[in-house]
């Protein structure tokens, strides 16, 4: 036991001094990345990373494989009624994977025949005993088997696009697995995924940005084949619970499977293929948004630690608490892959039909003009909403009770919710224009619901075991779940508008109704070519707030020490009033510290004359 607990540092340690190795072997041999068109790194840069990786992995585990099955195999021409230990098959794929990644990255194997071999190893699992066990069928399980482990380890491969991404996204997930096999004491199996989250950490400190090594394949395909192999060997504690058997592996890998679904998704809906390199990944639209390419990672960080969290929740609870952490952590990765879908990648008609002769994008055609996207969402929002309240009202063992009033009530609620939805209004309103006026709307549209669902329950039930507190509580979240959507769509696109802006760098002059008007302006028309960096404002009670995010740094007296702190290129007036004492001082300022001053004005010109 003590011995083994020095596996995952000996990875660590095997990884950390074997990774500059391998990085000045490939320099010397030329087994480097050119920068390409489908690429994202831009320099020239030393591949075979997944030498390190395997090694630091494959070794140590090693110890822990038993070859004493295989040998009876082949001196009596059978093979064992019982299955392989699950060591010694993990050690044979994570091998088989690792070689044919190794002459991928040498000759570039085709799309094709590269699934073929991947197939073949997730068939020989499948043949050797490890199934996921999330059908009663063999026949079917088997399949899904080979699914997940070809779905993951490609995930994985296509995850490896970024700096660092590949790696990190992968420790996190090993450790989720560790912390998930050492709550149920499965020691020996529990050092594997140690072991992979000691290398890969190891290997982040090359392959961080900016990374001085590449994994190639040869490392992704390890990676991604041993984490769903952990699917493989969950707790015989969760094969009773078919959802968390099933969610627990999703959530730990939800940002690969994420990103795969993402890519696949609008490839084809483009057109493009789905086997070839791009740069329209999850991290690659990230930066397109304005994050570096360190924030995007990171960002992708933090969601599957999110999404890994999740997972240890929905393993400590039962079938009926667990969509209380599943249905919104599936809605925010929902919400995520609408917003960056509707960032443009490429320069041809992305994403998009031939519609009355022009190409009509289909986000705009979903969750604009019919709103089909909108509906769909609400459905679901009125569902949990509904179920959520149950689940807050009632504790085990009432809960099991009164759900079937939820499965009961629950077609009700909707239609009665739906119908208050369209008779307030909600679905005339814009949503990337949302105002102060549609959420009085969405206020009174709920609140209508409610009501609605009140009087229905009582005609149909006479309100027979139901609870007036569950219709409290459901208002409440629908209302803040209804705000809260429509919002986040408001405001990924203003976050996306600030983070996109570029130009010269100015100060806005007036922190006042004319100020609010041009940033906005400047925030909606990229075109104008500036990037507000604050405001300045007579009003020296304004100084040290904000106006829509953005700092009101002083008075035009602390104009000369701001342009000491900030990079100005040049000062915008909001307004139409002159001051001909500040006027005089602000252009002779201009005029020294050579910055151009320019006033923000709003015209009506007639069109038609008399």
């Amino acid at each position: 036991m003590n011995y083994l607990m020095l596996q995952p540092l000996i990875s660590f340690l095997i990884c950390l001094f074997l990774t500059p190795v391998v990085r000045g072997v490939a320099k010397m041999w030329g087994w480097v990345a050119y920068p390409r068109e489908d690429r994202w790194h831009k320099r020239v840069t030393p591949v075979m990373g997944g030498i390190a990786i395997y090694c630091a992995v494959g070794l140590p585990l090693l110890w822990l494989v038993d070859f004493r099955p295989f040998i009876n195999c082949f001196k009596t021409s059978s093979f064992p009624s019982m299955p392989l230990p699950f060591h010694s098959v993990l050690w044979l794929g994570m091998t088989l994977l690792f070689l044919l990644g190794v002459l991928d990255d040498f000759i570039h194997i085709k799309p094709h025949n590269k699934l073929v071999a991947q197939i073949m190893v997730a068939s020989m699992v499948a043949f050797l005993g490890c199934r996921l066990g999330w059908s009663p069928s063999l026949t079917v399980d088997m399949i899904l088997t080979i699914v997940w482990i070809v779905g993951i380890t490609n995930a994985f491969n296509l995850l490896d696009n970024m700096d660092g991404l590949c790696a990190g996204v992968g420790a996190i997930a090993a450790i989720f697995f560790a912390l998930i096999f050492y709550e149920n004491e499965l020691y020996v199996t529990l050092y594997v995924p140690l072991m992979l989250a000691g290398a890969l950490i190891a290997f982040l400190i090359y392959n961080f940005n900016p990374a001085s090594i590449f994994m190639g394949d040869s490392g992704s395909l390890v990676i991604g084949f041993t984490l769903s192999m952990f699917s493989l060997n969950l707790p015989d504690s969760m094969l009773k619970n078919t959802l968390s058997l099933i969610a627990v592996p999703v959530l730990i890998l939800l940002v690969p499977i994420f990103d795969t679904s993402l890519v696949t998704l609008v490839r084809i809906l483009s057109r493009r293929k789905a086997s070839v390199g791009g740069h329209d990944h999850t991290s690659h639209r990230l930066v397109l948004m304005g994050f570096t390419e360190r924030g995007a990672v990171l960002l992708l960080y933090g969601t599957s630690v999110l999404s890994g969290l999740s997972a240890l929740f929905v393993k400590s609870c039962d079938s009926l608490t667990s969509p209380v952490v599943i249905i919104p952590m599936l809605l925010t990765i929902l919400f995520m892959g609408v917003y960056l879908a509707q960032i443009r990648v490429y320069p041809e008609k992305e994403f998009c039909l031939l519609r009355d002769g022009r190409f009509t994008p289909i986000l705009f055609e979903l969750t604009y003009k019919r709103q089909v996207f909108l509906v769909i969402l609400d459905l679901a929002l009125i569902s949990f909403s509904y179920y959520l309240s149950y689940r807050l009202r009632f504790s085990d063992p009432d809960f099991s009770y009164f759900f079937k009033l939820f499965l009961r009530s629950l077609p009700i609620i909707i239609a009665c919710k739906f119908i208050s939805f369209f008779a307030v209004g909600v679905y005339r309103g814009i949503w990337r224009y949302m105002s102060l006026n549609d959420i009085y709307t969405y206020l009174k549209a709920t609140l209508l619901g409610s009501l609605l669902s009140v009087a229905a329950v009582t005609y149909f039930y006479r309100f027979q075991s139901f609870s007036k507190g569950v219709f409290i509580i459901d208002w409440f979240l629908l209302t803040m779940l209804l705000i809260g959507s429509r919002g986040s769509f408001r405001s990924f696109i203003d976050l996306m508008k600030r983070k996109r802006l570029s130009g010269e760098r100015v100060l806005i002059y007036g922190a006042g109704r004319g100020g609010e008007v041009l940033l906005r302006e400047i925030l909606n028309n990229q075109r104008l070519g500036i990037k507000p960096i604050g405001f300045i404002d007579d009003d020296r009670m304004k100084s040290g707030k904000r106006l829509l995010g953005y700092p009101i740094l002083g008075t035009i007296h602390d104009l000369e020490g701001i342009l000491e702190r900030f990079d100005i290129d040049g000062v915008v007036i909001s307004f139409n009033r002159k001051n001909e004492e500040k006027m005089k001082r602000l252009i002779n300022l201009c005029q020294q510290r050579k910055l151009f001053l320019k006033r923000f004005s709003i015209r009506l010109d007639d069109v038609i004359t008399s």
